[in-house]
């Protein structure tokens, strides 16, 4: 993959972004692109891996939160692995922890996507 770029890879079938550890305004577009790109392929579902992200933005949480409702509106289904806290505060503080399916290791997210059904 290409510097700046976010790495978009098929675990067990399931595309999984692998989100850098910060998301700001300055990495928000190569997100979105990632997230458009796992969500575009034709899977079911897919897995945003926010374990090594330590910090975001309200660019990011803008990013998430439209990706996933594409997601919803083309009938996929999207899902969080987090692990720090800071990150689960934005997410929580915004309500996307609430919106968004939330794991805490991207195996059980992987878990959960390979059986959701988001109808």
């Amino acid at each position: 993959m290409g510097q700046g770029r976010v790495p978009v890879e098929l675990v067990r079938g399931v595309p999984v972004v692998a989100a850098p550890e910060e998301i700001d305004l300055t990495n928000a577009d190569d997100l979105r692109a990632a997230l458009l790109e796992a969500g575009g392929n034709g899977h079911k579902n897919f897995v945003v891996d926010l374990t090594r992200t330590r910090f975001c933005d309200s660019s990011g949480v803008r990013t998430l939160a439209r990706a996933h409702r594409r997601a919803l509106d083309e009938d996929r289904g999207m899902l969080l692995a987090v692990r720090h806290a800071a990150v689960l505060r934005v997410l929580e503080i915004t309500g996307i922890g609430r919106t968004i399916p939330s794991f805490a290791s991207i195996e059980d997210a992987l878990g959960q996507a390979t059986g959701l059904d988001v109808r």
